[in-house]
């Protein structure tokens, strides 16, 4: 008797985010990613006790891919670090469009809100570049992001398709234009 294949939780996941970069998030479910695997449902619900844990792994791996693209980016050299993290957003944005809609296009009810908050490092990144701290900081980030995602979600949805030295230059003339309104040199 030959033996058994083994479906790990990593299979699973790796095969969940297929089926939502190929066919959107409303395609995830136990059956879908059973057929993908060659497989029964049965390993699906012995390493996740529900479709909605499995779900939450999906979000984490998509996230995970996104940080990979900020990384990239940043370590790239070809933008400051706090551009570099717009720019790889909305590359994010293009290149995965329904990992991206996952991520940052789903209803958020009954979520943790994050409001204007932001990480200790692209606080710090603020502050180093615009001399800003605290609540000023914070409201410039949001601002910026707000920008960034309004573009992301335009590429996500196949609403706009612009050269990147646009995009790029966009961003620039939204950070000049708000380092100028905070009164920021």
């Amino acid at each position: 008797m030959p033996p058994k294949v083994r479906i790990t939780r990593e299979d699973i996941i790796k095969a969940s985010i297929k089926i939502v970069r190929n066919m959107g998030a409303e395609s995830l479910n136990a059956r879908t990613v059973a057929l993908l695997l060659g497989c029964s449902t049965q390993p699906i619900f012995s390493n996740f006790s529900s479709m909605d844990e499995l779900r939450l792994a999906v979000v984490e791996g998509a996230d995970l891919l996104c940080r990979e693209y900020m990384k990239r980016e940043a370590e790239s050299g070809k933008f400051p670090v706090y551009k570099a993290t717009g720019m790889a957003y909305i590359r994010f944005a293009k290149e995965e469009k329904e990992l991206f809609k996952l991520l940052y296009m789903r209803d958020r009810t009954g979520e943790e809100s994050y409001g204007v908050g932001i990480t200790g490092e692209v606080e710090e990144m603020v502050k180093e570049n615009t001399g800003l701290d605290g609540e000023r900081a914070r409201l410039f980030h949001f601002e910026i992001w707000a920008f960034v995602h309004g573009i992301a979600t335009m590429f996500a949805t196949d609403f706009l398709d612009i050269e990147w030295d646009l995009v790029s230059n966009m961003i620039t003339d939204a950070y000049m234009g708000l380092k100028s309104r905070y009164g920021v040199e």
